[in-house]
């Protein structure tokens, strides 16, 4: 859940590294850290965001070709400049970066303080340094071989790039579990955990593989496996530019993400859907189609909003293509002894693809024989080349730390295959058409609701006080209130709970009062009567609401205290409309009370560790 960045070239690599931790800082930041390879090994680290390291670093000299970077996500020690990377041997003559948990590190360190080793931080990566310096005593011995003999003894997740003093013009990278990038330019190399760090400097790139590690230097690079035996890889040339990463004038990524949002929905959609025939066209599925056509039940796995997103999917998938569907926590899927036949389909969902907790889950599943497919946004990810087929989001960078755009996209990836598995079965042609007709509608849709941000801001102002929420909706409309408690909890720090409508009476109205309000999720729908009846106990009991309801009804008026509406369309594309003005309340509820909503505390980007 950190980021890396590494350069060796011909450039000053300072300026270089420092631009790329910028644009990694949503993956991390409670502290960063540069070390610079040129007459010697030079390192500086600090605490906080990556102007606390450029505070720290002016006036020093930091002159050098080839570097190494990282801004940090605690695991192991708080947040403190000892536990900042890069971390260094005992000598300081090297330098490692490293994304993971090594979760021998007691063992290691162990042996290695019983070696005469002394280390300086709480951290698991420093044992694993440490290890490199130990394996290097040995005469003969390169920088590489003792990268490769320290990996190999190491349990748990790693992606890390190296450098030492002794061996000028060389970074070692490897990767098992948490993801490396090398970029390829003209006459230099970027290293990097995410490909948003090195697109403003070329954008063909190389993706390692678990088990792969690769030497890079001004005469090219050299992938190998941990046996030592040669891999050949071609680099790929990247969708994203460096354009997309950027706020473009907006104050926040996550305002500009939201205001994407109708150009994603176009992007997701783009040449998958046939109008003519009520369905969808989804190439990346084409290599299974036959085996997709036997499936006879569904387990989707996700964390998060991922996992959000997939429970709107399941109400689509059962409802329109009569599939049974399961949705279950990713981090709880492999501890489960889950029953997979070889009609079973498991599909990911992640926005990164490189999800710990999702990625484990889809190897679980293809070890027990099921058909695996991905829902991912990032192209070349770890998700999106060990699944066995899948479909891409296209939702573009998404650099605000809380799910907009990718949700978003993935919600509309799950109606793309509720007709691509529904027009397989029993799916009639006139339903399909009515549902593609309408999904060629949401963007226009979503523009209208992101027109009315003033009025979301204005409800946000006179509920910015509250530290409790309650959010509440039935059907499609119960994963759509889990996700407005989520982004409300995530930027304001508020206490929100997400709750199916029907569980009120079993529980939650206990805490209702004056001072508790609630989000009511109640679009004119199928079940329209019985969560309206919910507002009414809620006000009964003197609570406040918000009511997200449908155009046209005044009903809602009468019942609560604010009322924000939604377009009409299908019942099961609601969730699509209804994400937008919960999170555009939740932003502006955290900016009215004062907090980065890019950078929540305590949270990063990508979790690429369990």
């Amino acid at each position: 859940m950190c980021g890396i960045v590494g350069y060796v070239g011909k450039k000053a690599a300072l300026p270089i590294l420092m631009n790329g931790l910028r644009r990694l800082e949503y993956r991390g930041y409670d502290s960063a850290g540069v070390a610079i390879v040129g007459e010697s090994l030079r390192i500086v680290r600090s605490v906080g965001k990556i102007q606390s390291l450029d505070d720290r670093l002016f006036g020093e000299k930091m002159i050098g070709f080839m570097g190494i970077a990282h801004t940090r996500w605690a695991t192991h020690g708080v947040p403190s400049e000892a536990n900042a990377h890069p971390h260094t041997d005992c000598r300081g003559n090297i330098a490692l970066v490293h994304n993971g948990i090594i979760e021998n590190y007691r063992e290691l360190k162990e042996q290695l303080e019983s070696a005469g080793h002394a280390f300086r931080s709480e951290t698991d990566t420093e044992a694993l340094v440490h290890l490199i310096e130990h394996l290097l005593k040995y005469p003969g011995t390169t920088l590489a071989d003792a990268v490769r003999s320290a990996v190999r003894r190491v349990r748990g997740t790693y992606g890390i790039a190296v450098v030492r003093a002794e061996e000028p013009g060389r970074v070692v990278v490897a990767r098992l579990g948490s993801p490396i990038v090398i970029g390829v330019g003209g006459g230099e190399l970027f290293v990097a955990s995410d490909a948003n760090a090195i697109i403003g400097h070329t954008r063909r790139v190389i993706f390692l593989d678990d088990g792969e590690m690769a030497v890079l230097g001004l005469d090219g690079y050299q992938i190998s496996s941990l046996d030592n035996l040669p891999i050949a890889k071609e680099p790929e040339d990247l969708e994203w530019t460096a354009e997309a990463a950027q706020k473009n004038g907006y104050p926040h990524f996550m305002m500009k993400e939201m205001s994407e949002q109708p150009e994603v929905l176009r992007n997701t959609m783009r040449g998958r859907l046939n109008a003519k025939n009520g369905n969808a066209v989804l190439g990346g599925l084409r290599d299974v189609a036959d085996q997709a056509r036997e499936i006879d039940r569904l387990i989707v796995v996700g964390c998060g909003s991922a996992y959000y997103a997939a429970q709107v999917g399941e109400y689509m998938l059962e409802e329109y293509a009569g599939i049974p569907v399961e949705v279950e926590l990713a981090s709880e899927f492999r501890y489960r002894k889950p029953i997979i036949t070889s009609r079973t389909a498991v599909i990911a969902v992640s926005q990164s693809g490189e999800t710990a907790d999702t990625l484990a889950a889809i190897r679980e599943a293809k070890m027990k024989g099921a058909l695996t497919l991905g829902i991912v946004n990032a192209v070349g990810s770890t998700i999106a080349r060990e699944t066995d087929a899948g479909v891409y989001s296209h939702a573009g960078p998404e650099i605000g730390v809380a799910s907009t755009k990718a949700y978003l996209s993935q919600v509309t990836v799950f109606a793309l295959l509720t007709l691509f598995f529904g027009r397989q079965r029993q799916m009639s042609l006139s339903t399909g058409k009515r549902i593609a007709k309408e999904l060629v509608r949401l963007p226009e849709l979503v523009t209208s609701l992101l027109e009315r941000t003033n009025e979301y801001r204005a409800v946000a102002q006179r509920y910015a006080w509250a530290e409790d929420f309650l959010y509440m909706g039935r059907k499609y409309c119960a994963p759509a209130a889990f996700e407005g408690a989520l982004k409300l909890k995530e930027l304001s720090y508020v206490h929100a709970e997400g709750y199916a409508a029907g569980e009120m009476k079993h529980g939650p109205i206990a805490l209702i009062d004056e001072g508790f309000p609630s989000m009511v999720l109640c679009p004119v729908d199928s079940v329209y009567e019985k969560t309206k009846s919910n507002v009414e106990e809620i006000r009964a009991r003197r609570g406040k609401v918000i009511a997200i309801t449908t155009e046209g009804n005044n009903e809602m008026s009468r019942l609560a205290d604010d009322v924000l509406y939604l377009p009409k369309t299908l019942e099961m594309l609601v969730p699509v409309l209804m994400a937008v003005p919960l999170q555009l309340f939740a932003y502006h509820a955290a900016v009215l009370r004062g907090f980065d909503p890019d950078m929540p505390r305590n949270l990063a980007k990508s979790v690429t560790v369990e």
